[in-house]
This record gives structure tokens, sequence and C-alpha cells, in this order.
């Protein structure tokens, strides 16, 4: 266990390394960041590539928006979003209906996008989007199947599956089966991977075809299996992501996830086989590295990049695999990447579009692939780049929550409240919760660190809590907010306070006189020398946002980046013996520590780190809420006592 975690360590090490090399002070930016700016500078209203007069609703986009996403979220940086509002705006009119989308030419590759709209319903709770998902949804419905069940690629292209068509379909299906309790939905997802694993993949490489038909009538089937003939790369890439983006999403009881995984296994031994040795690239056709003119691809090796270091930030692959997609991402960077003089940047080496069949006709011969075009700044490289610095970047962080869990409560704050499309939800400050009122983004903030992030639903007891290193209660309810509260008792009291002094270190975080429960909630606060007072303060009005502008001393030793925060309506704190001050202004209290035996009490006066104020899209950009949250973040980790 102790060798394994070093080489942990050592692998976090290099890529930190790496990115400081990367960011040399002539280029200041992250690669993510240049790729996004790209991105926003070559595509500013709507979407259109290469061979097409208008904006279409194009699975290239949806490769892009999703790097894009992941890069809002890592930064939180509000541009990011609102390009993703603008680009899916553009195609979702208000009545759910999309732009340029007809369900009956049963092409998958267009159910891509519905990832986004899937993000945008989460975001906004806006009943159009749920409207257009569902729409996607319902072509999965009656796709065209093979006879085992398998997704037609397209209604024009019977009796196929390639591999592409994983990545348009099922991560899409996973999140909307996830998101909408449809628990049955994972079983036909699995069959997905599974047959396309075993009609595809050849048992001497462990790669798998491109394609493969059933009827095996198409000129570039195989008589016998019916699979086409060669391996190309950005296929498996889209398999690969395919793979780790849906079982981000799978019950972790689920039967088929285990099966799902050992599928990601032999396709990673597949493909690191066929990595190669000097530049940690990929060619275009994956087992063909001698044969002229093949080549070096980009958007297949920044798919392999992420496919790995995805799989191992979500333990799906060991660690080893890491090393693996770092001598890609280091050759992509070498090969391939060039920055600009405007914060940009290009990405050769992208093959513009391969396929199977269609008019005119591609045979899946090696001498058809080495003559499509190769592109610049191809959108779906582009987007997978994005992808991979994501991740890349992500596993730089230091991982100083690595085996510690973070458990929200939602008991004392139990509302529930039903969305745009009449689901009834857990809300008000949730991990899972994308809206303003929410905590995915400080969530993320702690997954990024290595750390677990789950909720109790429960009342707390030594035997619920003793898996949990770091606790947190918010806004506990009153009657007007949930009709039936589950008030503060004494016995939930004690077992909080034992488990603190047990090493346990417990958030507590309020709000103002009028929205929160204080009677009953002191009982537990008062054990640590902490009183929750029943006043309001830092009344803002409309968008005079610096009513609720606090700025942080110097050298504060748990806001060691943020500067200046916004804490807006929030009550005042009073304090006694063992619990210190930790944030004053004008004479209040507004933040309290107290250390109780091992553990450690952090005390705030609002559940102030909410998506509202953490996103970017709201704040002007002088506040720092976003570094705030993870301030504290990697405050409350490094609070943990050591484990023997």
């Amino acid at each position: 266990m102790k060798k394994q975690l070093s080489k942990i360590l050592l692998v976090a090490s290099a890529f930190a390394a790496s990115q400081s090399m990367a960011q040399t002070p002539a280029q200041p930016l992250a690669w993510s960041e240049r790729a996004a700016n790209t991105v926003m500078r070559n595509w500013t209203d709507s979407f259109t590539s290469e061979g097409r007069s208008k904006a279409q609703w194009s699975y290239d986009q949806g490769v892009i928006l999703k790097g894009m996403e992941g890069l809002w979220y890592r930064t939180g940086k509000g541009e990011y979003y609102k390009y993703i509002d603008k680009s899916v705006n553009f195609f979702v009119n208000d009545d759910g209906t999309i732009k340029t989308y007809k369900l009956e030419d049963y092409n998958i590759d267009n159910v891509l996008n519905g990832r986004l709209l899937l993000t945008m319903f989460r975001v906004t709770d806006r009943a159009k989007f749920y409207k257009a998902a569902s729409t996607l949804r319902e072509q999965l419905n009656t796709q065209p199947r093979t006879n085992e069940g398998g997704f037609w690629h397209k209604k024009r292209y019977p009796s196929q599956m390639w591999l592409d068509g994983l990545y348009m379909g099922e991560p899409f299906y996973a999140e909307y089966a996830y998101l909408f309790k449809q628990d049955s939905a994972f079983n036909d997802i699995a069959k997905q991977f599974i047959l396309m694993e075993r009609h595809a993949r050849d048992s001497k490489t462990g790669l798998l075809y491109h394609g493969w038909d059933e009827s095996k009538e198409q000129q570039w089937a195989d008589k016998t299996t019916g699979v086409s003939p060669n391996f190309w790369g950005r296929a498996m890439g889209w398999y690969g992501m395919a793979l780790v983006d849906a079982l981000e999403y799978f019950p972790a009881n689920h039967p088929k996830r285990d099966t799902l995984i050992n599928i990601l296994k032999r396709y990673a031994v597949a493909v690191q086989k066929v990595q190669d040795a000097k530049t940690g690239l990929w060619w275009d056709i994956l087992d063909k590295p001698n044969v002229k003119p093949n080549y070096f691809e980009a958007s297949a090796s920044c798919m392999f990049v992420y496919t790995f270091a995805k799989a191992v930030r979500l333990g799906y692959l060991p660690a080893s695999y890491l090393t693996v997609a770092q001598k890609g991402y280091d050759g992509i960077i070498k090969q391939f990447v060039k920055a600009d003089d405007n914060g940009g940047m290009t990405l050769d080496g992208t093959v513009g579009v391969s396929g199977l069949g269609g008019t005119p006709y591609r045979d899946g011969s090696f001498d058809y692939y080495m003559k499509e075009k190769i592109v610049v700044n191809d959108p779906k490289g582009l987007g997978a780049f994005l992808l991979a610095s994501n991740e890349i970047e992500l596993a730089a962080m230091p991982k100083i929550g690595k085996g510690k869990t973070v458990t929200l409560d939602s008991y004392f704050n139990a509302e529930t409240k039903k969305d745009g499309a009449g689901f009834l939800r857990s809300y008000h400050y949730k991990w899972e919760e994308m809206k303003n009122e929410g905590f995915s983004i400080w969530g993320y903030a702690f997954k990024a660190t290595g750390a677990n992030i789950n909720t109790l639903y429960e009342a707390p007891t030594a035997d619920n809590l003793k898996k949990s290193d770091v606790y947190i209660i918010v806004d506990p309810d009153t009657k007007d907010e949930s009709p039936n509260p589950n008030y503060m008792d004494e016995k939930s009291a004690q077992s909080i306070y034992d488990w603190v002094k047990n090493g346990g270190v417990l958030v507590m975080m309020m709000n103002d006189s009028i929205n929160t429960e204080f009677k009953h909630f002191n009982t537990l606060s008062e054990k640590f020398g902490i009183h929750f007072n029943q006043d309001i303060r830092n009344r803002v009005t409309g968008t005079q946002y610096e009513m609720g502008a606090q700025l942080i001393p110097a050298n504060d030793a748990i806001f060691k980046t943020a500067k200046k925060i916004y804490l807006k309506e929030i009550c005042t704190i009073a304090l006694k013996a063992p619990a210190k001050a930790h944030y004053t202004d004008k004479g209040d209290v507004l933040m309290a520590v107290a250390k109780v035996g091992k553990g450690t009490v952090f005390a705030v006066d609002d559940p102030w780190l909410y998506n509202e104020y953490t996103d970017g899209k709201r704040l002007p950009a002088d506040f720092d809420n976003y570094k705030a949250a993870k301030d504290l973040t990697n405050w409350l980790l490094q609070q943990v006592p050591a484990k023997k």
C-alpha cells in the first residue's frame, strides 16, 4: 500500500512539474484556457464546421462544449458557462424543439449534444431544455437496432454499429437515466458496450475495429465476422471516452458495472501497447506504425489521454495509467500545439472525418483513411484537447483529500422542491444541485482534491458518522421550509460532539434571522462555545454587491488566495471557550473556529459558497468566492487527523 501511494505521489509530482514547465512567464495561461479562447474566437455566435454554410446541430459542437463545461467547473470562470449557454440556446426554441434536428433521421450522432441540454436544464431549471433532451431520449427509444438490441449508427446505415456511436449515445443515455430514475435503462446501456466489444474486438491485439455490420452485406464488412478492415484511432478514442463518461452515472451496485470496468481494463491494455514509445502518441491506424503514409493523429491521442486520466481519477484503472496519459499529453503539446500571441493556440494533426460506406463510398481500407484531410483547429480535435487538458490539469492538483470522505447533511436541511420537469428533488445546498442554490461547484472542489463526497439523509449517529472525515450542516429547516422539520436535539448533538472529539471536522453554516432555525440548532453549536445570533446584517439592495463585500486580511490562515468575498444577509456569532473568532468585521464575529479533542469546528454565518456566488455567472470579477471555496476546502481537509 505504501509503495502504491509513493507511486501516486511521484506521478502527481511529475504532473505538477510538467504544468509548471508548460506555464512559463511568456505563456501564463494553461493550455486548456488557450484552447477555450481559440474556440470562443473561432465560433463566436453559433456553430458551423468545415463544408457547412449554416449552423447545424452537430456532435462536433458537443465535444467542444463538454470540454468547456469541465473548464468552467474547474476554474469557476463564468465566461465558459456563458459560452455554453449562448451556444445551446441558439438551437433550442422556447417550445423545446431543436433547430435543424430531425428525429426521423435516427442519426445517433445527433444525441451527443443532449448532454449539454441536461447541463442547461440542471443549471437553469428551464422546461425547454428538459423537453429537448426528452426528444433525444425518445430517439433512443425508437432507434433501429440489430437483432441483439444494438443501436444502428444511422437509419441510412442499416444493421451497423460503429465505435463512434457509443460516445454519441451512451453517456447522454446514462445521465438521463440517472437524473430521471430510469434504472432499467442501465441494462440497455451496458448491452451496447458489451455487444460492441463482442463483435468488434480482435482477439490478438485487443483492439476494436471501427465498425461491425450484422448483415455482412457492406463492401467494407468481412464476410465471416462483419467487421471493418482497420483499427481507426479516433473510433477507439470515442469508445474509451464513452466508457468512462457513462460509468460515472452507473449505480454502484449495478450488476453490469464491473463488466464495463473489465471491458475498460482490456481496452486500456490494448491501447497502451500501441502507444508510440518515443513520442507517446498514437497513430491514425493504430496497428500500422511503420506503414507509410500513416501518421500520428491528434484527436485520438487526446481522447486516449482523457480516457486514461479520468479512469484513474474515478478509480477504474490503476495509477500507472496516469504516466501513460502524461506521456501522451506531453507528446501532443510537443507535436501538435503552438501558442499564439492572443492567448490562443493552434492544434494541428486532426483528421477531419473518417467513416464507412456512404456516398462516395468509403471502403474502410488503409488507403481510404490516409486520403482523408488533416485539419488545423478541427472542432473535434480542439474539443478532445480541452477534455484531455482538463483531466491532466486536474490530475496535477495536490490530492490532499485522497482517502477522505466529506459528508453533507440532508436531514436537518431536508427541503424538497419540484424541478422544471415536475420531479420532486432534494433542494437547497446539495452536492448534485447545479442550480444557483446548489453546492455542485463546492462539491467539485472537494472531488478535485481526491476526496469522496456523500450525503447523510438520516439523523447523525456514532455509527453513520464514523466513515466521515468532514461533516457539513447547512441552514437547518424552519417550518416554513419543511412541514415537519428535523430539529437538532440533544442526542444528535452529543453524537456529533463525540465524533468531533475523536477527530471529526465539523462545518456549521447558518443563515440570517428569517431563513434558518436557531433555537434548536444552538443546542449543537453551543457545545463548542459558538452561539448563532438571530439577527441580520449585510443587507444588499439589488446588484449593489459592494454592500456584501468583506475583505480578507493578509496572511489569513484559512483563505490563502481569496482577498475579497461576498457575504449577503447573514447573522452574527457570539463566542465562549473553546471557540475563537477567525474573521470579524465592525466588532461582529462572522466566522469562528473551535478545537475540541482531536477535532475541529468551523462556523460561518451563511451558506455563502453556493453556486450563485461561486460559479462566475453573477458576481463581479473582483470577488473571490470561488477561490474562497477552494481555500476552505483545502483547510478543512488539512484539519483531518492523519490516519494510523
